[in-house]
């Protein structure tokens, strides 16, 4: 029998109302105790100064294998992961080949587990190839534990086919996750577009691309009775349509990333390719909106859309390069610098938005302090400092926007199934 006592941290779990100061007795992976008295333990985690949090989750990440391991692999991303405080994530599909067939979605279960650090849920493809034409074989990939569906980068076009397997994702007791962009709109665009893809000579996306979509899918949602997930949500109006649906009884969720809500248009210093990402960073008044949803629990969940390209892919110049930016290992103190010392969003609202809500949204184990739960969990110091440095990644790839930034608050632990898989002193 194993166990590990967590000492002197401030515990908070929002499902409980807890939130004081106390220890965490740990036994064979399962949270045994709180404020054990006179306790042993095989290891002692001191937690003063800490936040001790359930275990953060990312449901939108890239780890690019099988096929594209230049980029990310698995066992970086995991590194990654644990390192930014997270003990799980879920990667989208669009691997080589795509994660549309039970034998694609086991080798990358086996390969995380082989690995051992943060668990992984993948995503399943809606489509066979994500080609947007006929439904994976939806059914099986449930029956080996599947309950999430996106074809992220390549959105179901045809609203027919979108309808009928929301009824199928329904019937499964799954989660549509719609990377929401009507391509006859975006049109290739590589920002948003306004006054700086003028004035630098970029192609303009309208945000209509994103918004149309949005009202298509809550829509289908609405008549499929299916419960459906927006991803990285990056407008003001889209995020009035994820209010309304919800009016209406659609069982809609959204996300937010946080170089959404911590960038705009007007931070981006020139066309940089480090700042292109889809959907693209907006005017301010889109991502002031969005810190707002967060603060008022309307947009439900923070995940990075973790997106890793290799240097040569981004130096292509910003027309040409492919959008996205890492994030599992920034997340923690974009979030507490800007969220939390802000007064944006108190700590318990957070553990809400970044362990609680997403494992329910993936059909995940719980995430709880409580007696009984597994033991996952996120430590984090929110006042050490942070200075965001690419070469200091344990990321394959180095696509951030963030580079030198000086932020206040780091993860100080991230212990999965009991077991302590990162920790700094």
């Amino acid at each position: 029998m194993s166990s590990l006592l967590i000492r002197d941290g401030v515990l908070v779990d929002p499902a409980a109302g807890l939130e004081r100061p106390g220890h965490l007795l740990v036994r064979d992976g399962v949270i045994a105790a709180i404020d054990p008295r006179g306790a042993a333990a095989d290891r002692v985690v001191d937690a003063a100064g800490a936040l001790v949090l359930p275990g953060f989750v990312d449901m939108h990440v890239h780890l690019r294998e099988p096929g594209f391991e230049h980029k990310e692999t698995i066992a970086t991303g995991l590194l990654a992961a644990v390192r930014g405080g997270f003990t799980a994530v879920a990667p989208m599909p669009n691997t080589q080949p795509v994660c549309d067939s039970p034998q694609v979605y086991k080798l990358v279960l086996d390969r995380a587990a082989a690995v051992r650090l943060a668990h992984v849920h993948p995503i399943a493809a809606i489509t066979t190839g994500s080609r947007g034409t006929e439904l994976a074989d939806l059914a099986r990939l449930a029956a080996l534990g599947c309950r999430a569906f996106s074809n992220d980068g390549q959105p179901v076009e045809d609203a027919a086919t979108m309808l009928r397997a929301m009824e199928v994702v329904r019937r499964l007791g799954g989660v549509v996750i719609d990377h929401c962009e009507d391509k006859t709109l975006s049109r290739g665009g590589a920002m948003h577009a306004g006054p700086e893809a003028e004035r630098w000579g970029v192609t303009g996306q309208s945000p209509l691309a994103e918004e149309v979509h949005i009202a298509r899918d809550v829509l289908l949602a609405e008549a499929a009775d299916c419960r459906l997930h927006i991803a990285h949500l990056s407008t003001a109006r889209g995020l009035e349509l994820v209010r309304w649906a919800r009016r209406r009884g659609v069982a809609v969720t959204a996300e937010a990333a946080p170089h959404h809500f911590c960038l705009s248009t007007a931070d981006m210093p020139g066309p940089d390719p480090n700042y292109k990402m889809n959907p693209p960073l907006r005017p301010p008044a889109d991502r002031d909106a969005l810190v707002g949803g967060l603060a008022a629990g309307d947009i439900d969940v923070i995940a990075t859309d973790h997106a890793p390209h290799a240097d040569a892919e981004k130096a292509r110049g910003f027309q040409d390069a492919p959008p996205g930016v890492i994030g599992l290992e920034t997340a923690v103190p974009l979030i507490m610098d800007r969220l939390y010392h802000t007064g944006r969003m108190g700590i318990g609202q957070i553990a809400l938005a970044c362990a609680v809500l997403p494992a329910r949204i993936l059909g995940a184990p719980a995430r709880s302090l409580q007696p009984g739960a597994a033991a996952h969990l996120t430590l984090i110091d929110p006042d050490r400092p942070t200075v965001i440095a690419r070469d200091g990644f344990a990321s394959r790839s180095r696509n951030t926007p963030f580079e030198g930034w000086r932020l206040r608050g780091a993860v100080r632990a991230t212990i999965v199934d009991g077991e302590v898989r990162y920790h700094i002193n």
